[in-house]
């Protein structure tokens, strides 16, 4: 219990998942995705976007293809 534990190396493998809506996408982008209503976006700990992705199991994989602990934002 008192063993100190190193959050920040942490949060540097974590990455959050979230829905995007289409509409609020730029324009260049929006004409990318196609019919759909709704994306999700890949963020690091900072809040720099790595991804866009279809969906969110698209997103989770992606994640952990790259050794990254995908975590969901709502």
């Amino acid at each position: 219990m008192d063993t100190k534990f190193d959050f920040a190396a942490l949060e540097q493998n974590i990455v959050y998942v979230k829905p995007i809506l289409v509409t609020e996408l730029p324009d260049e982008v929006r004409k990318q995705v196609g019919d759909m209503s709704e994306v999700y976006a890949v963020h690091n700990a900072a809040g720099e976007q790595l991804a866009l992705v279809a969906d969110r199991k698209m997103a989770f994989h992606l994640a952990r293809e790259n050794n990254m602990e995908p975590v969901t934002v709502h």
